[in-house]
Formats: C-alpha cells, structure tokens, sequence
C-alpha cells in the first residue's frame, strides 16, 4: 500500500509538471513579466475582446505590469513596449504599419532582408515622387473643398468625417492611380468596397484575419488595382504612384499588393489626421488665430508650395498634437526578426513586438498635462525627440503618414486663411481605437468667414 501510494504522488507530480510545461497558461512570453495564456487556442484574445479595444487592453497590461510586459496572441508569445525604451535590433526593413495591414490582408512579406528594404525604397520614393508631380491636384481638390464650405451658412453643421474620407479618398485614388479616378462614380464605386475592407478592419483585426464577409470587396479591389496597372503600363505619362512601381522590378502581384496598402493606408491615414485636426482646431480659437498668423507671414496670399512647407513650423506642431492627443495610430507591431534586447530582457526571434504607441502617447511623464490639446508643447527639444523616436517624424516615419501631412498642410494652409472653425456646443468626440483611432459616430462644426486684417 505504501508503494503505491509513493507510485500514486509521483505520478500526480510528474502529471502536473508536464500540464504545467505543455498547457500555454503555464508560460509566459519570452520570460518577460505579463499575462498567461487564458486559452490554450486563442491566449489572450478573449482578454483584448473583453477590455474592447487592444489599446485598451494594452493601457491595463502596462499599468498592472510596467512598461515591458507580454501577453499571448494565439500560440504566438507578444512583447509590447508601453514606453520609450532603447530597443536593440528592431526589424527596420519593414513598416510597422505596413505589417499589420497586409497580414489583415494576407499578403506575405515575402523574400530576404535585402529584397525587402529594395521593395520598401521603392514603396516610399513612388509616394515622393507622385507628390512632387501632382502637388497642384492636391490644391485643386483642397480649394474646391474649402470654396464648398465657404458657401454655407454660419448655422449649417458640416460634418467632418464625410467631408474628409470624401477628399482623402479622391486625393489618395488620384494620386496612387490616375485620373481614372478623376470621374466621381469611379471614387464612389472604389469607396464602397474600401468601407467594406475597412470595416473588416475594426471588427476582426485583432486576429490579424480578415473575415469571409469582407473578401468579395477585397477581390473586387484587387481586381480593379490589376486593371488600373495593366491600363497605366501603356501610358507614356508617368507621374502617379502606380507608374513608379511599374518602372520598378515588382511582378504584377506586388504592384497590386503595395497599391493596396497605400490606398487603404494613405486613405484612413490622411482622412483621420485632417478630421482630427480640424476638430481640435474648433475647440481653440487662440491656436486657429496663431496658425493664421503664421501662414499669412510664411506664404502671405499666395498657396502653399512643397518647398515652403517645412517653413511652417507652427503648422507642423498642430498636427503632431493632433497625432500625440488623438493617438492617431494607437499600435503599432514589428516581427523580431533577430535576437533583440530592451532593458534587461531579451526578445528572442520571430518574437511579434507591439509598440504601445497610444500608451507612450498619454504617458503624464513624458508629455507633461498630456490630456490638453496643446500645439505649443512641441516647441520643446524633448518633445520632438520623443515623438521622432516614436516614428511619427524623422527616417522612420511611415510613408504614408508623410503623405497625410502633406495633404493635411494644404487644407489647414487653406481653410484658416478663410475661415474660422467651431466648435459645437455639447458635443463630445469619442475615440474608436483600430489600426487608427477614428471618431466613432460623425464629428460636427460650423465655420464662418474670417475677416480680412
């Protein structure tokens, strides 16, 4: 009897330490301090759902486990990074942005390091390059936008959102694919299908999969991308985003792909910055009446010009507050593609690293009364510094957020010089945290002349 109860006990030990070895809820990412898998299938997945948002859920994993924690994305280990850290090795050969997205879109990266940073160069000199060609479609779109709102009456509510989606989506088709989308009923056929994609978005990007439902206009999308390429191939003119690519060494499939990226990127990027902005802008009077003075000194009556954009310094602090307050872009995520390193902990390979940014971004510490929209706050070198290490300015920021700038420039250049924006009375604007923070129902203001002085 004894025997067999020593042989009993060993056996439950024995029994437990290996559940305890092989169950996921008995590890934690990469030894890094954090959460256990609360499923073996979909480790914390249900956690994020319940928390609403993975900003959210990330907001509460670094308040319980400090500013390097990990959590389990599937059987995938995940470290996430919720403040400014020195990270050794991080995967600079591709765009964080760029990673998420065409995971929910299930494209593969593809290729070695050397291939990937060559497909990144020309990824990012197409978007430059069709800038500097199609600066004055820009201003076209932006005054017949502002001539539209000039129009109304001081009482009429003008919805943001709408107005907004509505430019960045002509500026973006126009200048990634051709004057093909100069026609309205190309932008609007082309817009229904990208509300699809991006609806899948908010509701299933946490899994990184984008769901049936939403394939058709992905396919649709796709499809139209392949045509406008085979279309613009015959063209001698060569000046929109597309026609780089096909200059390039790209197969057909990656033209489509990186097409595809910058239109739904560059498209929710540029509108959410502009409505942001905007909406900031009618809650302060004094911040309009700044950004006023400084284009009437910089630029005077005449429009604005790529080359007197970084003259606007002022300009460029309202929309970095815009980015910094909104947490334009709450996460971001980069796979470990070497040995890595912050702090003390080491990241092993392959190991998917979430930069916390919408944590960093209303850290109290780093930005000093961080909940007050405050453009005056990036006068500041470790302002700037902060936010350059955070890859929203500088070598890392991502191309597409370049372009939103751009285009965020020419309205704010235009639109202060002739109007006023305001704020509507009790309303309050919730945020809608996804791959980028959003308002989550319409956002409302009413504008007025501004006098000439």
């Amino acid at each position: 009897m004894l025997d067999f109860a020593i042989f009993a006990v060993t056996f439950v030990i024995i029994l437990v330490g290996a559940v305890l070895y092989l169950y996921p809820s008995s590890r934690r990412a990469s030894g890094i301090p954090g959460l256990n898998p609360t499923d073996e299938k979909d480790g914390n997945l249900q956690d994020i759902v319940n928390r609403g948002s993975l900003h959210e859920f990330l907001v509460s994993l670094h308040q319980e486990f400090g500013s390097v924690a990990s959590f389990w994305f599937g059987g995938r280990p995940v470290v996430s990074l919720g403040a400014l850290r020195q990270h050794i090795n991080p995967n600079h050969a591709t765009d964080s942005f760029e990673t998420m997205l065409k995971s929910l879109l299930g494209y593969q990266s593809g290729g070695g390091a050397g291939e990937t940073v060559v497909r990144k160069k020309v990824y990012e000199g197409a978007i430059n390059n069709t800038l500097k060609n199609n600066f004055p479609l820009v201003l076209k779109l932006v005054d017949e936008l502002v001539g539209k709102w000039a129009s109304f009456p001081e009482a009429q509510h003008t919805p943001l959102c709408a107005h907004l989606l509505g430019l960045a989506m002509k500026a973006v088709t126009q200048l990634a694919l051709g004057q093909r989308f100069g026609d309205d009923a190309q932008v609007i056929s082309f817009r229904k299908n990208h509300d699809a994609v991006r609806a899948g978005f908010h509701t299933h990007w946490l899994s990184f999969v984008l769901p049936p439902s939403r394939l058709s206009a992905l396919s649709e999308m796709q499809s139209v991308l392949l045509s406008v390429a085979k279309e613009r191939k015959s063209q001698k003119k060569q000046t929109v985003f597309v026609d780089a690519l096909l200059q390039s060494s790209l197969s057909e499939r990656q033209i489509m792909e990186d097409c595809m990226v910058f239109t739904l990127a560059g498209c929710v990027i540029t509108a959410n910055l502009c409505i942001w902005a905007l909406h900031f802008l009618s809650t302060s009077e004094e911040v309009q009446d700044k950004l006023y003075q400084e284009l009437q000194d910089v630029l005077g009556s005449d429009p604005v010009s790529l080359d007197k954009i970084p003259q606007l310094r002022y300009c460029q602090q309202v929309l970095n507050e815009t980015v910094r307050t909104a947490k334009l872009t709450p996460v971001a995520a980069r796979l470990q593609e070497v040995e890595g390193k912050v702090d003390q902990h080491v990241i092993p390979k392959e190991t998917l690293v979430i930069y916390a940014l919408g944590v960093v971004l209303q850290d109290a510490n780093t930005w000093n009364i961080p909940y007050r929209f405050d453009p005056d706050r990036f006068e500041e070198e470790s302002a700037r510094k902060s936010f350059c290490l955070l890859g929203f300015s500088g070598n890392q920021t991502c191309p597409e957020l370049r372009f939103a700038y751009t285009v965020a420039t020419v309205l704010l250049s235009s639109l202060v010089r002739q109007l006023k924006l305001h704020q509507l009375k009790g309303q309050t604007a919730e945020v809608r945290s996804e791959l980028v923070s959003t308002p989550k129902d319409e956002t409302w203001i009413t504008v007025s002349r501004r006098s000439s002085s």
